[in-house]
């Protein structure tokens, strides 16, 4: 065992609580793991212009982001994996007919295929970012890393059964984020410990939703946050307190690196 350790965290209801604030305990624990000497790293579903902020703010410089598509080590690009232009223009046809808006993210920026609708306007507005700007055909001139379906969830069924070969994560009753098949935080974090030369036994994490869950059973300390998904609890290791309840710090002591 190596004395320096490589912990990730979620950002939604793992770093930020609900109005998107960091608790003050989250901040010293995280500074203190960094005093230590350990390698404190982000994996999310956010785009990287998303964050850039919350990076500056906790001096974090190596992620894995939009689920897993684009991973950064140190300020370093050390992996991609757009979804297929043709995969996308497919999907966004059968979309359009079910009147589900579609949004393509990649590392600078989310465009929509529609100018304006209430789903978007429901979902993204509980991220508290700007509304994405309109672009149908943004997907065709730009790599898009990850997508999102804008759709109830009872709707979700019909394009798992058609688009096999895509990963459909729900994060928000009325929104789903769309992978490649093979897309996932734990992916992105078995990419970027290629790079560190470390074993995933060695690995923590720190999540709450249902993109979480793959990530909480690949590292060898996956720690579910209080206010996680049930799912995200029952494949982590731990299960910490509730995110404004000094979560991420509690946790930290409860696995020894506090």
């Amino acid at each position: 065992m190596t004395l320096k350790k490589t912990i990730f965290f979620d950002i939604d209801g793992t770093i930020y609580d609900e109005e998107k604030q960091i608790p003050p305990s989250t901040k010293e624990a995280i500074a203190e793991l960094k005093r230590r000497g350990h390698h404190v790293a982000i994996a999310t579903g956010r785009a990287d212009y998303m964050f850039e902020e919350l990076r500056g703010e906790l001096g974090i410089d190596s992620y894995v982001s939009l689920n897993g598509q684009y991973v950064v080590y140190e300020g370093k690009p050390v992996y991609s994996n757009p979804i297929e232009r043709p995969t996308l223009e497919d999907l966004t046809l059968f979309a359009e007919k079910l009147d589900h808006p579609v949004a393509y993210t990649d590392t600078a920026g989310m465009k929509v295929n529609v100018a304006d609708h209430e789903y978007i306007k429901t979902s993204i507005g509980s991220l508290k970012l700007v509304f994405p700007t309109h672009d149908a055909e943004y997907f065709l001139k730009n790599d898009t890393h990850q997508a999102m379906i804008f759709c109830p969830q009872e709707s979700q069924a019909i394009y798992t059964e058609r688009y096999p070969q895509l990963n459909f994560i729900r994060w928000h009753p009325l929104c789903m984020d769309v992978l490649p098949g093979n897309g996932s935080k734990a992916n992105g974090i078995a990419e970027m410990l290629k790079v560190i030369g470390v074993e995933k036994e060695e690995v923590y994490a720190f999540g709450d939703g249902l993109n979480d869950v793959e990530m909480l059973g690949f590292v060898g300390y996956g720690i579910a946050m209080g206010n996680g998904e049930a799912e995200a609890k029952a494949a982590a290791s731990y299960v910490t307190k509730h995110v404004s309840e000094d979560g991420i710090y509690e946790g930290l002591k409860m696995v020894g690196l506090l």
